[in-house]
């Protein structure tokens, strides 16, 4: 199995290893330049560090996605069975994203950590709490402050995920569980879905996640 961003990139796989590994090495340069640019980082030594050290991020969550194939291949398993990747990655990616997030520490502020994490997650928190904002103009800011709370979880989990379906999975997992909260707590969230989307059409689809 490809594994990490490249899947999302490439539908059809280059017919060697070295082409494969030139279009991994290509695409991570690309998404690295892209959180760079971001950052702004303008000490050339610190921009330096902070490059590296998402490289080297990004080549560890392929490696252990590797093994996490293996493992499931081993076991009978079907390698994109979420269920079954997320014991694995959960057990593996803990100390890998604090040791990274304490790497970044160094040469970042917290500001900026949390820019790499949006960039990582592709911006899913604010477009998913603007999706919330909008779908369900009732919110209180103390179901606000609770959305943002459980995305900033989300975002810190979802940084871990190997490929952009990974990701949007471990997001999706947040999302329900916000709904949850929501009903709860004096919504009707399938309500407020079905109505925007019937007001929105593919609009609302996009919005709401879907």
């Amino acid at each position: 199995m490809p594994t990490g961003f490249v899947v999302a990139q490439q539908a059809t796989a280059p017919a060697t290893e070295a082409e494969r590994e030139q279009l991994y090495n290509d695409i991570l340069d690309r998404r690295v330049d892209g959180i760079m640019q971001k950052l702004a980082v303008a000490n050339t030594n610190t921009a330096a560090r902070v490059r590296n050290a998402l490289k080297l991020q990004y080549r560890m969550l392929r490696l252990r996605d590797e093994f996490i194939d293996a493992q499931l291949s081993a076991l009978g398993k079907d390698y994109t069975d979420f269920a079954a990747r997320t014991t694995l990655r959960r057990q593996l990616s803990d100390p890998l994203g604090d040791w990274f997030v304490s790497l970044l520490a160094l040469d970042l502020t917290p500001e900026q950590i949390v820019t790499v994490k949006d960039e990582m997650t592709y911006g899913k928190v604010k477009v998913t709490f603007d999706a919330y904002c909008e779908i369900i103009p009732a919110l209180t800011e103390s179901d606000k402050a609770k959305i943002m709370e459980m995305l900033g979880a989300a975002r810190d989990e979802a940084i871990s995920g190997g490929s952009a379906p990974e990701k949007s999975a471990i997001f999706q997992v947040y999302k329900d569980k916000i709904n949850t909260y929501l009903d709860a707590n004096g919504h009707d969230t399938k309500k407020a879905f079905k109505e925007w989307e019937e007001k929105h059409g593919a609009k609302g689809q996009m919005a709401a996640g879907k």
